[in-house]
């Protein structure tokens, strides 16, 4: 079984924040490589946002992630292993 790592949960949530941009829903596939495993997400996503207003300016924030389907797939040079990804843990990651 190969273990997901917090590095690796912070780089799946940094890819997925870039796709997602400053939308409310994500459709699709991530694919990247992280040390010697290719890691592939697909998922169907819904993001809820609040608007925080600084002197520095405005963000908009995620509140929540409400998954409607989601797999995580990582592959290492002998083949597909199973891993102990969390869409719990990965959600810890993408919310303020």
């Amino acid at each position: 079984m190969y273990c997901v790592s917090s590095e690796l949960y912070d780089e799946v949530a940094a890819r997925l924040c870039d796709a997602i941009g400053s939308g409310a829903y994500f459709s699709g596939t991530i694919e990247f490589p992280h040390a010697d495993v290719a890691c592939r997400l697909t998922a169907s996503l819904l993001f809820y946002r609040r608007r925080e207003i600084w002197p520095e300016g405005e963000r908009s924030c995620i509140t929540d992630v409400i998954p409607v389907w989601w797999e995580f797939h990582t592959v290492m040079p002998e083949g597909e292993v199973l891993n102990d990804f969390s869409f719990s843990e990965l959600k810890r990651w993408l919310t303020v």
